[in-house]
């Protein structure tokens, strides 16, 4: 009920400023100098109703409201709602190439490109030789040929609408023959099953979950069938009673039938990553050595680079994939290509990858390295945690992320926080998450095992000392 009488509640609304002495305030000024009037005017009339309805449902803590208070309320609306909803986080996960936190970070290389192609023209379609009207795809494709040993190249916005379109112009109305081991599901909900038949193509399915032979496609194929496809495990992988037809196998079969074979590498690397102490994935080039037509993976994965999909191969397939009508409705824009050349151009010289590549930098990065940041970082959150958890730096294992290499993993370093006590403390653990999550730069790490852990694989020096200062202000 209200605690507000009559008429002390006609005495507070009789104080109420009005909005056009709000407006003209000198308290205003600077907010109207920063957001402009019309989301200043907004503002304030928002917050006045506010206040007039907790007076008049007899709220005990409606106090007076006069320009300071009200331009306090204000100024904090405005802000939140101007605030960018796309933040930059800190990846404590273990994950790498996190898909929801944004996969590959980006050289400098290619940030420098991107932020000029932001602020000048570019000849995104022009060829300067000619003066005529250009291809797009120019600007990087005769240097991902030389990367990979392709014929041709074209680039779209990512990895599914590489296969979508490939599909689309080479397989529509026809047979596609993929082996039941390859019909992955990976995040997103994105199905081959399902890609296939959005691109008008009839998958034909061949062996079993586990086991596929040569002789299950050639059985399959028929007058209808297109293409012979293979498609990366991805996010999983069958251990035990398996077989699986290797490239080397089915490229001969196809080509003796007079077809094509595409192969879905999902995360393509176009370097043997084993030579740095990683998890050995076939490349790109060996891809097209060993007699794919095409081939399909992603820009923003092992490769390191913006979100994109790249579909090298033959030549004529190339040409035909381009003339395609969906094409236009896939390809990539300016700041993509712009930030891809440099990447592409970073592995030109592959011995200096793990130095310049963000991505294969912290991949490659040394457990002690690790070790030693997070007894950095352990005391500031301590303090941050205060003396309800205990924080300690204890050895984990990191993951690639992103489908690439799914059960390989990397010795780490990082921090467990688990309750002072013993105990397990669930909800304790889950509101210390969110208290690390709403933080000015949100800290964003994973709970498992009863124990809060914040792997720092990605904490780099500049973010580092960032992290500890926003801990050291910090208090749970």
């Amino acid at each position: 009920m209200s605690d507000v009488s009559g008429s002390e509640l006609r005495a507070l609304m009789a104080r109420v400023p009005s909005v056009e002495k709000v407006m003209a305030s000198a308290e205003f000024a600077a907010l109207l100098a920063e957001y402009g009037r019309t989301q200043v005017l907004g503002a304030v009339r928002e917050a006045l109703d506010r206040w007039r309805a907790g007076a008049q449902s007899g709220d005990a803590s409606v106090s007076a409201l006069d320009v300071a208070r009200l331009k306090s309320a204000v100024e904090a609306a405005l802000r939140q709602r101007n605030e960018s909803r796309l933040r930059s986080v800190f990846n404590l996960t273990g994950t790498v190439l996190h898909t929801n936190l944004g996969r590959a970070l980006l050289p400098d290389e290619a940030v420098q490109a991107v932020m000029k192609a932001l602020t000048q023209p570019a000849n995104l379609e022009f060829d300067l030789s000619t003066g005529k009207r250009g291809d797009r795809d120019d600007l990087i494709d005769e240097l991902i040929c030389e990367l990979t040993g392709a014929e041709a190249a074209t680039v779209v916005n990512n990895n599914a609408a590489a296969v979508l379109l490939t599909l689309s112009a080479l397989a529509s109305k026809k047979e596609v023959i993929v082996s039941r081991g390859e019909l992955v599901e990976i995040g997103g909900a994105f199905r081959i099953p399902d890609i296939m038949s959005r691109a008008g193509a009839k998958l034909r399915e061949v062996g079993t979950t586990n086991r596929t032979h040569l002789k299950d496609y050639e059985e399959a194929i028929g007058p209808q069938t297109a293409l012979l496809m293979k498609v990366h495990a991805s996010n999983y992988a069958i251990s035990g009673f398996t077989k699986e037809v290797g490239l080397d196998e089915i490229a001969p079969l196809a080509h003796a039938r007079g077809l094509a074979v595409a192969v879905d590498l999902g995360s393509g690397t176009l370097v043997d990553l084993s030579q740095w102490g990683l998890p050995r994935e076939t490349t790109v080039r060996e891809t097209v050595e060993a007699g794919a037509d095409l081939v399909t993976f992603s820009g923003d994965k092992l490769l390191g680079g913006p979100q994109a999909g790249l579909i090298v191969g033959r030549r004529d397939l190339i040409a035909k994939i381009k003339k395609h009508p969906l094409k236009r409705a896939l390809r990539v824009g300016k700041l993509t290509l712009a930030a891809l050349e440099p990447v592409l151009q970073l592995y030109r010289a592959p011995e200096r990858l793990t130095e310049r590549l963000t991505t294969l930098r912290l991949l490659t990065r040394a457990a002690d390295d690790i070790r030693i940041a997070a007894e950095r970082v352990q005391p500031a959150l301590q303090h941050a945690v205060g003396e309800r958890y205990a924080v300690t730096a204890e050895p984990m294992f990191s993951q690639i992320g992103s489908g690439a290499l799914p059960v390989d993993v990397l010795p780490s370093y990082g921090l467990v926080v688990r309750m002072a006590d013993g105990k397990r403390g669930g909800r304790q653990l889950l509101a210390l998450e969110k208290m690390l999550r709403e933080m000015a730069r949100p800290v964003i790490g994973r709970i498992a095992d009863d124990a809060l852990r914040l792997d720092l694989r990605c904490l780099e020096a500049a973010d580092e000392a960032h992290l500890i200062e926003q801990l050291k202000g910090a208090r749970a």
